[in-house]
């Protein structure tokens, strides 16, 4: 049987869906391909749903199987070798929850990244010290300081998803909570989160917006939740949001079109960008 893993990565999620459409096309069902590699029915099911690593050999069997051109094998084969490999963030396997392990890699992947966040300022734009504070107030039956820190460290690998060359789009909507609830009983830990959003709200790929109290309620204040769009044309858009213990990632046209709709919503609703940036300043003052 494949090796289990603990979460999959964009690269096996697409592939398993090409391994799908590649069998459908061969007109075979699970069954039938279950059969030629000798396995039961729920190993070609788990490979097709990135649920295990795509084993190379059983890979190579299947595209035979499936009429694939001695070409097209080869590349996928090399993906497939690719994308088993362990993403960055599971060197922090000790601290990172299975269930946060996939938005990892999907925010890694991602080219728009569309989030609306009620309660925090997102953790791709926390400082070090507002990280910290954050985790430090969600400690509840979690262990101590030595824990906290690496959280904080794995907070900030993710950030480096936004140095590189070519960073996804990210647009934010925060609502003024946010800005509201300060972390911490030392106000620089505020002044210094708002001067970084200040700066990270001058970038090009980044866009800022805050739901203001003054425009009322909006349907997006339910939870905070986050929509990926990537340059794969065989991955869906995917969203996610999390729960107190635990998080649901959704693919269904239904539900990522609902929540599509949410964030073009409020996005409309939200003060512009000019005028986020006049929120930041003005609440900046008060620290």
């Amino acid at each position: 049987m494949s090796e289990r893993r603990p979460a999959p990565t964009v690269g096996q999620v697409v592939l398993g869906r090409r391994l799908q459409e590649l069998r459908e096309a061969a007109g075979l069902k699970r069954e039938e391909a279950a059969r030629v590699l000798r396995v039961a029915a729920t190993t070609v099911r788990r490979m097709e749903m990135a649920e295990v690593a795509l084993k190379i050999p059983y890979v190579q069997v299947l595209l035979e199987t499936y009429g694939v051109a001695d070409e097209e094998t080869a590349a996928f084969v090399a993906l497939a070798e690719e994308a088993n490999e362990p993403g960055w963030w599971q060197r922090f396997h000790d601290v990172l929850p299975e269930w946060f392990s996939m938005y990892v890699s999907l925010e890694g992947a991602a080219r728009i990244i569309r989030s609306y966040e009620p309660h925090f300022v997102p953790g791709l734009l926390q400082t070090e010290a507002y990280a910290r504070a954050v985790m430090r107030a969600g400690t509840i039956g979690q262990s101590g300081e030595d824990a906290i820190e690496r959280h904080v460290s794995l907070r900030l690998a993710r950030q480096r998803l936004l140095e590189g060359g070519d960073p996804p789009h990210l647009w934010v909507i925060m609502d003024e909570t946010v800005l509201r609830r300060p972390v911490s009983i030392h106000g620089e830990v505020m002044r210094e989160q708002l001067d970084k959003l200040l700066e990270f709200a001058e970038r090009d790929r980044v866009t800022l917006q805050v739901a203001e109290f003054r425009d009322g309620p909006h349907p997006g204040t339910y939870a905070p939740f986050s929509l990926f769009r990537f340059g794969e044309p065989e991955l869906p858009d995917m969203v996610f949001t999390e729960y107190l213990t635990g998080a649901l990632y959704l693919d269904s046209r239904r539900e990522v079109a609902a929540h599509l709709e949410v964030l073009d919503h409020v996005s409309a609703q939200a003060a512009s960008a000019d005028r986020t940036k006049e929120l930041l300043r003005e609440r900046r003052e008060d620290f």
